[in-house]
């Protein structure tokens, strides 16, 4: 099949340019059409997904390691299948692009009763849906399609945030000029604002604390300005953290890291050290409850500097004149205060030694902090997992990827594989309790026809732990359905060479599947760890406390 260029090449070579030759999505028959054009295409790759929710979940973790990604769905049922997985990428600042496949201008002008909608012939109301959840919005016709392309391209790259483009089938191929081809990095030329007045103003601020602490969170870590802030607290000294939700935004070996902060629930170090501190500055921090151990953070507006992509607000107050958060970051890196700093230097954790002893969560979190290296991308689902690791401490060039605001079970296993299509050079490991694989577990059959390598760990421990440690310890509806998951892999479509199964119930097994596993670089590894219903770690049962009450 040979097209001319059309609407659907110039949107697919935009998407290209933004960083995402691969897409994700569900076919559907409004769609189809344009799926022939990724397929088509020398340049362009489709990677088909068992649902559309996967599909976003994917999309999100290809996003969060290549800084974009696109993925497409049908009108009406699959988008409102997807609306969770994209929730995800709007609560954390994701930059992901839902392409929706649409019946013709015809059909929709007319009002026909056509499939996939609700019988009335109104064709607006899921794309109001999508308004109404703060996303933008673009409907394509045959006069805006390019204009509202290149507006919405543009409103991705800038903000880092999520949109939606609803795409008639008859627009598929409308030709276009080629030469629009050529234009294209003209979209994503920025002109810097005037930000110097800032720029004094924020250092005239931060000259005046004694005792500075940096915090950096999600934001920094979509902008890519990890570096930055790791030149300024190493120029001048500063103690540096994260919060969870903004983990791996910066490079945790330095002598200034201080570890993770979440509130009260912090290593006793970490919260000695912000709790002293007379200035925190807030680099695109947002100050939610699961990671700030439900809202018990040492600080508030008075003593705060916050910089986040929209807005800066000193101690409280907006500020009002021309403003650039990344502009603001590059200055500081170069910037010398005048006063040094003194930085208590964080203890590394002791290296754990296995026993005979059956696991637990304490020596599992342990023995995982020992075993992710250097630019590997660790992915923790929300849960055990999450609250368990999100403070152990990252190798340099290390990923960390968790959904500890949007917290939907289930998000981690796609968003892994999303990871991992977007870097095959960093091995992906995941922790994810069998609970939350339930829901996502289709996409081991793309996992395997992809050829992915990742390590996963499930953990086993009867149910979702999570919500036991909040409410309902011995309740029913915390119970799961018992799975035999060294068949798994062989029923999504494995051959015995892609992929090693390991069941591990005590330290000294544990320690040696991961050694396998790290010398194991050609097959997916697949590892059952056997732990008690009621074990947590003493994070999340701390949080399940503080997040019980906070339900009353």
């Amino acid at each position: 099949m040979k097209f001319l260029y059309t609407i659907s090449d110039y949107l697919l070579d935009v998407i290209n340019f933004m960083g995402a030759p691969e897409i994700f999505g569900v076919p559907g028959d409004y769609n189809l059409q344009f799926l022939d054009h990724i397929t088509h295409s020398s340049d362009m790759r489709w990677v088909g997904n068992a649902n559309e929710l996967n599909a976003a979940y994917m999309a999100d973790g290809y996003a969060r390691q290549k800084g974009f990604a696109a993925f497409v769905t049908t009108f009406g049922v699959g988008e409102l299948s997807a609306v969770n997985g994209l929730g995800g990428s709007m609560a954390e600042h994701v930059p992901v692009l839902e392409i929706v496949g649409s019946p013709t201008t015809t059909v929709q002008n007319n009002h026909k009763l056509v499939h996939h909608t609700f019988g009335d012939g109104n064709f607006l109301r899921f794309e109001e849906a999508h308004r109404a959840l703060g996303y933008e919005i673009a409907h394509l016709t045959a006069e805006n399609a390019i204009n509202e392309i290149n507006r919405i391209a543009q409103y991705i790259f800038t903000t880092k945030k999520p949109a939606y483009i609803n795409l008639p089938t008859d627009l598929v191929n409308i030709p276009v000029n080629i030469e629009l081809k050529s234009d294209i990095h003209k979209l994503f030329e920025v002109d810097e604002k005037n930000n110097s007045d800032f720029e004094q103003y924020l250092v005239e601020k931060l000259e005046k604390a004694n005792k500075l602490v940096v915090i950096a969170g999600h934001e920094a870590a979509r902008f890519n300005l990890g570096s930055q802030i790791e030149n300024f607290v190493k120029t001048n000294n500063i103690p540096l953290s994260v919060l969870g939700l903004g983990k791996g935004a910066v490079d945790e070996t330095i002598t200034q890291f201080i570890g993770t902060y979440n509130g009260e629930l912090s290593d006793e170090t970490t919260n000695k050290i912000v709790d002293q501190a007379d200035t925190i500055l807030l680099v695109g921090v947002k100050l939610t409850d699961s990671v700030t151990g439900a809202f018990t953070q040492s600080f508030g507006p008075s003593k705060t500097i916050a910089l986040n992509y929209n807005e800066a607000v000193i101690f409280g107050t907006k500020y009002q004149g021309d403003y650039d958060f990344k502009q603001s970051l590059d200055y500081l890196a170069t910037n010398k205060l005048s006063d040094s700093n003194t930085v208590a230097k964080l203890e590394n954790h002791s290296k754990v030694t296995p026993t005979s002893a059956n696991l637990t969560q304490k020596f599992y979190d342990e023995a995982l902090e020992q075993f992710i290296s250097s630019s590997d991308t660790f992915v923790a689902e929300q849960g055990t997992s999450f609250f368990g690791l999100s403070s152990n401490l990252l190798p340099k060039n290390a990923h960390f990827i968790g959904q500890p605001l949007w917290g939907s079970i289930g998000y981690s296993f796609p968003a892994m594989l999303g990871s991992q299509i977007a870097n095959p050079e960093s091995r992906n490991i995941l922790s994810v309790g069998e609970g939350s694989l339930h829901l996502t577990i289709q996409e081991f059959g793309m996992a395997f026809r992809e050829k992915l390598n990742p390590i996963i760990f499930i953990i086993d421990n009867s149910g979702y732990t999570v919500e036991r440690i909040i409410h309902g310890m011995t309740e029913p509806y915390n119970d799961v359905p018992k799975l035999e998951y060294k068949l798994i892999p062989a029923a999504f479509g494995a051959t015995e060479d892609q992929y090693l199964f390991q069941k591990v119930t005590t330290e000294e097994e544990l320690a040696a599947t991961m050694e396998l596993a790290r010398k194991t670089k050609d097959k997916m590894i697949v590892v059952q760890v056997i732990m008690g219903a009621k074990d947590a770690p003493e994070t999340l049962v701390k949080m399940g406390q503080l997040f019980e009450k906070q339900n009353h």
